[in-house]
């Protein structure tokens, strides 16, 4: 049996969160004994009477003799006089934090008692938890379960004593934060003083009104939900409103400043200003919702998982489908519409992480843009000198795609800026970007040996243009120097080794910028403008790779994908997949805001064939090669790659990652520095089951993830991919689709 974290824990104050935590301590059993201290007789009986504490002083120095945790539970302003009784009957071993919402007061009150050597015991706290109701008996062993608690460790204070308190606030099932004292008070002074504030100011400004009983009667759900946390309890906040007086009146000044605005844009009825604003806030919740998610504070880089599992067994599939809207066309739609100049409006927008990264960015950035609702996006451009300095990091979530391009936008930009993402994008490779804008004149700095992110731009530089010769084909890289190349000065050209996907020389032209294409040499004159547009953004057929490849290797299926981007420098899975032998077709060629699209059908009539992928394709197919593996394992014979180096520095080394999860499924492949083998068990004329199932890591890779999903149309074991959830970055309604299709994904977080 452990002995418990603590032997005797002693409470001062035993109100809501006193209380809260001493039932935590005794359901998880981390302490010998609990005593307290109050001023209130009854409520050291009522929380003897509730199985709480042992025994209960009025006198605090009865309680802390002999304990190796002191909780300072009780309202700051009291802090000082507590700490100067109990002072001399504390050990050097004794853990001494409070819960109060202020933490420099505390701190100030503790030098007030000690003087400059504080303890090293001594660690302040916060949980981020609360309740309208108050005293011993609101107490709840669930209360900080889901929320955060914030210590804020001073020089002084000891490991030993912070990780033991770490240790307590985790097992109430809370997240524990470290922060410094001064940044506390500046962060909680906007995120719940001033809120708490408003509430209090909102519902005394009703209250006096003469019709306050009909406002108070007809109040939406809206009100109640704002002005709950004005029933809380007044003295504490009168309290905390004083001790933190500084941060809660810059914060004040703050939101006066922009309720001003808002004013000013009602009263001249300036909508478009308006609906940016109002879009802006709406993007930030949900965006940062999104990164807290991704990257808690106390883990940077931590991702959150998800897992699908698709069981065995004979399948169809079958239908129509539209997949959504190809994600380099809706990145570059919202990069180009927001430095050009008029009202750009794009539809079929990809709803997806990548892409929402980005426009978020621009948003940051003081671009104003409606939606995206259904696919519809509206941006207001501001013109090539009219993007301004964002407040933070841009946090580019898993999108290589919005920092490699942004790179070039952004340091040909008056300000400084940093780039930030997601535990996936921290890991790759930025110097390829960073090298040839640096020739040009940019000053960007990558982070560690490997030239990963965070990327650190310092503006106000004067760019050159140059001629750049790709060492590798690369549409990101490629992308990146012409963007910078719009504000430098001369011509900037790019010669690449191999064809890349032209969609921003495409959109370029779309928004009337002049971009010149010879042979595989791309060239443009920096100083010119873009003129607003309309982009109708196509299909992306690096989704609907995954379910060409599902049919390919399903026995009797017939689907059809409707409006794919066909552009010829993204067609290589449709002609690899037709020299393995499917029954592929492309139907209703059309173009659509300067892409072509047509409708691509395929169905399941013959068994493919294994053989080597042209290397000459490789580049048009460089996001598909993990769905097209799948289709090589259920080939006659078998497949070779070459020439596929790229893979490697994905969001996932690619090449790896597939062969450990073919060979889990009982594949045999052999991967190579670039490329892989892979020996197929098709046999010309039959439709069994080529893999056996098994559990997969696809690395938190959306095209991994995708891609093992397929193979569950010819499994004979059941199939769990594990860190699923970046599927949304590309495919939001891939499991959606996918089941209509008939492959039944089960979904479980």
């Amino acid at each position: 049996m452990s002995l418990p974290l603590f032997e005797k824990v002693a409470f001062i104050g035993l109100g809501l969160i006193g209380s809260s935590l001493a039932r935590v301590i005794i359901a998880e059993k981390l302490a010998n004994q609990i005593v307290a201290s109050t001023r209130s007789q009854k409520t050291l009986d009522d929380a003897k009477a509730l199985g709480l504490i042992q025994e209960g002083y009025t006198n605090p120095i009865d309680a802390v003799q002999g304990a190796d945790l002191v909780v300072l539970a009780l309202p700051v302003r009291a802090t000082q006089k507590v700490l100067e009784i109990i002072q001399p009957y504390l050990s050097e071993k004794t853990i001494i934090t409070d819960v109060g919402s202020t933490k420099a007061n505390v701190v100030e009150a503790a030098k007030a008692v000690y003087g400059d050597a504080l303890p090293e015991g001594f660690v302040p706290g916060h949980p981020i938890a609360g309740s309208e109701h108050t005293g011993v008996h609101a107490g709840k062993v669930d209360l900080f379960a889901h929320h955060k608690v914030i210590l804020t460790p001073l020089p002084s204070s000891a490991d030993w004593a912070i990780q033991k308190l770490i240790q307590l606030w985790q097992a109430s099932k809370a997240e524990v934060i470290c922060m410094d004292v001064e940044k506390h008070d500046e962060v909680l002074a906007h995120t719940s003083h001033l809120p708490h504030l408003m509430a209090f100011n909102l519902v005394e400004q009703l209250a006096n009104r003469e019709d306050n009983l009909d406002i108070f009667r007809y109040a939406a759900g809206g009100f109640r939900d704002f002005s709950r946390i004005a029933a809380s309890d007044p003295q504490m906040w009168h309290d905390i409103f004083f001790a933190n007086k500084k941060a809660i009146l810059n914060a004040v000044d703050g939101f006066e400043k922009q309720l001003a605005v808002i004013r000013k844009l009602i009263e001249d009825e300036n909508s478009q200003a308006l609906m940016g604003l109002l879009g802006h806030a709406q993007a930030a919740r949900q965006h940062f919702n999104h990164m807290l998610a991704n990257r808690p504070l106390m883990e940077k880089n931590k991702v959150t998982t998800q897992q699908f599992t698709i069981l065995p067994g004979k399948k169809n599939f079958q239908g129509k489908f539209s997949v959504p809207g190809d994600k380099s066309v809706s990145h570059r739609s919202i990069m180009f519409g927001a430095i050009a100049e008029g009202t750009t409006h794009v539809t079929g927008f990809l709803e997806g992480e990548d892409a929402l990264a980005t426009l978020q960015a621009f948003r940051d950035m003081g671009v104003s843009i409606e939606g995206p609702k259904n696919g519809e996006v509206t941006i207001h451009g501001v013109g090539m000198h009219g993007l301004k300095a964002p407040a933070s990091e841009l946090y580019m979530g898993n999108s290589g795609t919005s920092m490699r391009l942004l790179s070039g936008m952004l340091s040909a930009q008056k300000f400084d800026s940093v780039m930030t993402g997601d535990a996936s994008l921290t890991k790759r490779p930025m110097e390829r970007i960073a090298k040839p804008l640096r020739e040009m004149g940019a000053l960007l700095q990558t982070t560690g040996d490997h030239g990963t992110p965070p990327i650190s731009i310092t503006g106000n530089q004067k760019l050159k243009g140059i001629h750049y010769d790709l060492p590798m084909a690369s549409a990101q890289v490629k992308s990146g120097i012409l963007l910078a190349g719009l504000w430098a000065e001369g011509e900037t050209s790019v010669t690449e080794p191999e064809p890349t996907r032209d969609h921003s020389e495409r959109m370029l032209r779309a928004f009337g910028y002049d971009v010149k294409t010879e042979g595989n040499r791309i060239s443009l004159q920096g100083g010119g403008k873009l003129t607003a547009t309309e982009i109708q953004v196509p299909s992306d057929i690096s989704s609907a790779a995954f379910f060409m490849v599902g049919a390919a290797i399903t026995e009797g299926s017939d689907v059809t994908l409707e409006a794919v981007g066909i552009n010829p420098t993204r067609t290589g899975v449709i002609e690899i997949l037709k020299q393995m032998g499917a029954d592929i077709s492309v139907e209703n060629e059309r173009i659509a805001g300067g892409e072509p699209i047509a409708d691509i059908r395929i169905r399941g009539s013959r068994t493919l064939k294994g053989i080597h992928m042209p290397e000459d394709q490789v580049p048009l197919a460089i996001d598909e090669f993990p769905a097209l593996f799948i289709a090589a394992a259920c080939a006659e014979g078998q497949t070779v790659l070459t020439g596929a180096a790229e893979l490697r520095v994905k969001e996932s080394d690619r090449i790896q990652v597939m062969a450990d999860g073919l060979k889990i499924m009982g594949i045999d492949c052999t991967p190579t520095d670039d490329g892989i083998i892979i020996e197929g068990k098709g046999k010309s004329g039959e439709w069994d089951a080529i893999f056996t199932g098994g559990e997969i890591e696809s690395h938190h890779d959306h095209r991994i993830a995708m891609s093992f999903s397929m193979a569950g149309l010819r499994t004979s074991g059941e199939i769990k991919i594990v860190g699923t959830e970046t599927v949304a970055t590309s495919f939001p309604t891939f499991t959606e689709l996918a089941t209509e299709a008939g492959l039944a994904i089960q979904v479980t977080e």
